[in-house]
């Protein structure tokens, strides 16, 4: 086992864990800091915060890079999302700029997948930014209508979509 964890440190493994509230001010530089949301839709993230609150409330996991942060908080994070039970929803989903293209996305609706099975969930709502449609749709979601705005919170329209998890998982035996 140590040698395993030994190897996968060296080779920059990324791995998805349960956040933690220690994670709180990480998720908030990578959502704020997001290219995603510049120039139209920098208003959706301006001051937008992860606390620790909303991470002990919520299943939030973290995609991490083996390794230590500079912060010493554990590996690099490479991207998160947030799955909201009551109702089934995807709350958030960021994949950091730099980690863009290595299918850490993928990796976060697989285990998202594996997460709401595990809760009895046989699929989950998707709120889209109007630029991420297209990824939801390439990780199967399907469209299911449209959110409208609300000026001046959420200035334009945005894509509702349903990811389907499959059947979900009955009892431990």
């Amino acid at each position: 086992m140590r040698g395993e964890k030994d190897r996968e440190r060296r080779s920059g493994a990324v791995t998805v864990r349960r956040a933690t509230p220690r994670d709180a001010r990480r998720l908030t530089r990578l959502v704020r800091g997001s290219r995603a949301y510049e120039g139209p839709y920098a208003s959706m993230v301006a001051g937008y915060r992860v606390g620790p609150d909303y991470i002990e409330t919520h299943r939030v996991f973290v995609a991490e890079e083996a390794g230590q942060a500079p912060d010493g908080a554990g590996g690099r994070v490479l991207g998160f999302y947030a799955l909201l039970l009551e109702p089934p929803e995807l709350d958030l989903l960021f994949v950091a700029d730099e980690a863009q293209g290595r299918g850490i996305g993928r990796q976060l609706i697989a285990h998202l997948r594996q997460e709401a099975r595990r809760a009895g969930l046989a699929r989950v709502r998707v709120v889209s930014h109007p630029p991420a449609e297209g990824f939801y749709r390439s990780v199967g979601a399907r469209p299911v209508g449209v959110v409208r705005a609300r000026p001046p919170a959420v200035p334009w329209d945005r894509p509702e979509l349903e990811i389907e998890v499959g059947e979900p998982e009955g009892p431990a035996d």
